[in-house]
């Protein structure tokens, strides 16, 4: 079922710091704005959302030769106050057709600067977890790869120090990345599909979770 994107709410359960639901409260989580027509890639299925991505899309500026510039993936998002702490997360499967395929979680300031928590195809189609940090020029990190058709993964913000984490069942969490809060007062999170080798592919979102609360430890990510 296709939908418009400003219909698309989520009631997401806010959690606690040990991850366990709080039943008491609850929030309405809206992906209210989207990139490179996000809110046309989008189609809900029960509790599930699955994005899906047209030919030859992705976000990374190459830092060498030969000049490479895209940032044309379809993205949906959602603006927060960087200024208090936060936790995101959810589970996707995509389906890796060829190399680089992937689903995505997001953090979006411009085309320019953002970061790329990618579940991806590697060159072999091994399925990795791959980060990439943009700010004008992106570096690209393969991190565990994984026999999973579908992993959790989840970002945290303290204010001042950004992980990033994978999970195969939502609740040990492995560290893969984290790194110096540096962004603006407002960024956009929110995820979605990228296929830049091939001619498309599809990602499936589900049990997106939020709190206004981050972590309280950075290695563990609990």
């Amino acid at each position: 079922m296709k939908i418009s994107l400003f219909l698309l709410a989520i009631c997401l359960c806010i959690v606690n710091i040990s991850g366990q639901k709080n039943d008491e409260k609850s929030i309405f989580w809206e992906f209210t704005e989207s990139r490179n027509g996000g809110e046309k890639s989008i189609s809900k299925v029960g509790s599930k959302v699955e994005i899906t991505s047209g030919a030859e899309t992705d976000f990374f500026i190459e830092p060498g030769l030969p000049p490479y510039e895209k940032a044309n993936a379809p993205l949906i998002l959602k603006t927060v106050d960087n200024r208090k702490p936060f936790t995101f997360s959810f589970k996707t499967t995509p389906v890796h057709k060829i190399k680089y395929d992937a689903g995505m979680a997001f953090i979006y300031v411009d085309d320019k600067h953002w970061l790329k928590f990618a579940f991806e195809a590697d060159e072999r189609m091994n399925k990795r977890l791959v980060t990439v940090k943009t700010k004008d020029f992106s570096d690209d990190n393969n991190h565990d790869a994984l026999k999973s058709p579908s992993v959790f993964m989840k970002i945290s913000s303290d204010t001042k120090v950004i992980g990033f984490y994978y999970s195969i069942d939502g609740k040990s969490w492995q560290l893969v990345r984290v790194f110096k809060n540096e962004y603006p007062p407002a960024i956009k999170i929110g995820v979605g599909s990228q296929s830049p080798m091939g001619k498309g592919n599809k990602s499936v979102f589900e049990q997106f979770q939020f709190s206004e609360t981050s972590v309280k430890d950075f290695r563990m990510g609990i």
